[in-house]
C-alpha cells in the first residue's frame, strides 16, 4: 500500500515541493524527469502534474493527496481537503490597472474588461461587491492585456510586483492571500489515512523547525533567573555548569520572529558567547 501524491511537474511550486519532501526524510528515485517516481525509504509515489490539473486528479482519487497552490485549488473549486497551510510559495491574487489611470474605489470597475486567468474567483469577488464588469479569461501573459487594448485591468498573481511595472500596471485591490497547501480527497480508507498522518507528522516537524532557533550562551550564576526569564524554551531553559566558576551555560529554542529582540535582551543581562544553530527537526 502506498500513499499517492500529485505534485507541480515544473513551476514554482516544484522544487519547494521536493526539498519539503526531502526535508521530511523521504528519499526519491532518480526521476524527477519522468511524471511518476517512488520514494526508497516510505510508501509513498509521486506523480509529477501540471499544477491546474491536481486538484481534480486528487478529487478523483488518482492521487490521494496533493500539493497545490491555495489559488489554483480554490479556482478548480474541487470536492478536497486542506489538511496543512506548507508555508511556501506565497503570492497574491490582486486586481491592477494602467498606472495612467484614476482608480480611486472598486467602483472603477464597474463596466470594465478585466483580463484573468481566474474567471471563478474574480467573479466571486465581483459579485460580493456588486460590481458589473467583463471578465476574459486568457491562460497566460495576462499583463500584457490593457497595453494590448484587451481590457481595461487584469487580476493576475503578484509575488514582487516587477512583472505588474514593467507592463506600466499598479496594483489596487488585493483578491486573495495564497500559499501552497497540502489537500487530500475525501475518500482515504483507513490505511492510506494511516500513512498521511505519518508524513503530515514529518511535515509539521518540518515547519515547527524553520520558525524555530537553538541559542546556548554562557551566563553568570546571578543572571540566570533573569536570563531564564527571557528564554522560556519549550518547557524551560536547560542550564549546565561550567568548569569555570560561577558560570553557567544556557541552552533554549527561541521564535524566529522574537530572535533579535530575544538577542539584545539577552546581551544587556550580561551573556556571553552566545551561539545560535538551526533546527533540522521539531518535534514536541
Amino acid at each position: 500500500m502506498k500513499l499517492k501524491i500529485a505534485v507541480q511537474k515544473s513551476g514554482r511550486l516544484f522544487e519547494d515541493s521536493i526539498r519539503l519532501l526531502k526535508e521530511c526524510g523521504i528519499e526519491l528515485n532518480n526521476g524527477l524527469n519522468s511524471l511518476r517516481t517512488e520514494a526508497v525509504n516510505f510508501p509513498l509515489e509521486i506523480l509529477f502534474l501540471r499544477d491546474d490539473d491536481i486538484p481534480q486528479y486528487v478529487a478523483d482519487s488518482v492521487a490521494d493527496i496533493g500539493i497545490v497552490g491555495e489559488n489554483v485549488m480554490l479556482e478548480k473549486d474541487k470536492a478536497i481537503d486542506v489538511i496543512e497551510r506548507l508555508g511556501f510559495g506565497k503570492c497574491r491574487l490582486s486586481v491592477a490597472v494602467p498606472k495612467a489611470e484614476n482608480y480611486d474605489t472598486r467602483d472603477w470597475l464597474n463596466n470594465k474588461k478585466i483580463a484573468t486567468s481566474y474567471p471563478n474567483i474574480l467573479s466571486s469577488f465581483l459579485t460580493n461587491n456588486k460590481i458589473k464588469a467583463e471578465i476574459h479569461e486568457i491562460s497566460g501573459s495576462v499583463e500584457i492585456a490593457p497595453g494590448i487594448g484587451l481590457a481595461d485591468a487584469i487580476c493576475d498573481l503578484v509575488s514582487t510586483g516587477s512583472t505588474l511595472m514593467q507592463n506600466g500596471l499598479i496594483e489596487t485591490e488585493v483578491i486573495l492571500k495564497s500559499e501552497a497547501v497540502l489537500v487530500s480527497n475525501n475518500n482515504l480508507d483507513e490505511s492510506k489515512t494511516a500513512l498521511l498522518n505519518r508524513l503530515l507528522f514529518r511535515i509539521q516537524a518540518v515547519k515547527k523547525s524553520r520558525k524555530h532557533k537553538y541559542i546556548m550562551l554562557n551566563a553568570p550564576n546571578e543572571r540566570i533567573s533573569e536570563i531564564s526569564d527571557i528564554l522560556p524554551g519549550m518547557k524551560s531553559p536547560s542550564i549546565l555548569p561550567l568548569i569555570k566558576e560561577g558560570w553557567s551555560s544556557i541552552h533554549s529554542v527561541v521564535q524566529e520572529d522574537d530572535f533579535w529582540d530575544i538577542i539584545e535582551s539577552l546581551k544587556d543581562k550580561g551573556a556571553e558567547g552566545i551561539l545560535v544553530l538551526p533546527i533540522e527537526k521539531m518535534i514536541i
